[in-house]
């Protein structure tokens, strides 16, 4: 059997609304080309601008941590040199009561040696004193003899 082919009748009202659908998908597709083209173009100013900005907030970023760096080193240094004095001060005190006790030991070994019988140093040195005078004396007593 031969086909024929039949054509479908199509009112004037079908064929404007057609041809308006198939114009605004054209407009559509064109505005799509258009924004793609004009980011082509626009992009790489927008791109350079933003490298721009970026770059401030770096250097502001910057400027901002070496601020805050520069006031902590401060703060450190300040409680530093307290922490100094304070030592200092502990260090003084604690020198002192060492050396309170340190002549609180000498004088009880002292005391204790010489409840032994045991000379002082002082004793000692007193009767080095005593024994140059003599040596002295018998030196000119031998001499004028």
């Amino acid at each position: 059997m031969a086909k024929v082919a039949v054509k479908k009748a199509v009112s004037k009202s079908e064929t404007t609304v057609l041809a308006d659908v198939k114009g605004y998908a054209r407009k559509i597709y064109l505005a799509g080309l258009g924004a793609y083209a004009k980011a082509g173009k626009e992009g790489a100013g927008y791109l350079k601008d933003l490298v721009k900005a970026g770059e401030s907030v770096e250097k502001q970023g910057k400027q901002l941590v070496d601020e805050q760096v520069e006031a902590a080193n401060s703060q450190i240094d300040s409680v530093k040199d307290s922490v100094k004095d304070r030592v200092a001060e502990v260090k003084g005190k604690v020198e002192g009561q060492f050396e309170k006790v340190e002549k609180a030991f000498d004088r009880r070994v002292a005391s204790g040696l010489n409840r032994l019988g045991i000379p002082s140093k002082q004793d000692v040195d007193a009767l080095s004193a005593k024994l140059d005078v003599l040596n002295a004396m018998l030196e000119r007593a031998a001499k004028a003899q």
